[in-house]
């Protein structure tokens, strides 16, 4: 049971060390960090309702959460293939199709929680 939990709580310190690392070293997170930011305050500022906050959360949650994953789509192409390869390029532009499916998402959230509140 001792093992169980220390594995679990490594597993937490790694992921943690990813995340810093995501924040630290690649601008698109970076991006989506900031504007998560950004419409923190927005929330604040319009006084977002308890569901629309969870949506909100939800959304921004899931853009970086996809543009992670896209990250290390990338980071492992390029390990195994450093080169140009028309199959590489594929999945590459795959996982970036995955960030621009959740990032539409979220905007159209974004759209359904501010626009009635800013208009």
């Amino acid at each position: 049971m001792k093992e169980f939990i220390k594995g679990r709580m490594m597993g937490g310190v790694y992921a943690l060390k990813g995340a810093i690392i995501l924040l630290k070293t690649e601008a698109s997170i970076q991006v989506q960090f900031a504007l998560g930011l950004l419409l923190t305050y927005a929330g604040f500022h319009y006084n977002i309702s308890k569901t629309e906050w969870m949506f909100q959360i939800l959304a921004i949650g899931l853009v970086i959460s996809v543009e992670a994953l896209n990250t290390a789509v990338e980071e492992i192409a390029d390990f195994i293939h450093p080169n140009f390869h028309v199959k590489i390029g594929l999945i590459k532009d795959i996982a970036a199709g995955a960030v621009f499916i959740a990032a539409i998402t979220a905007m159209t959230i974004g759209g359904f929680i501010y626009i009635p509140k800013i208009f």
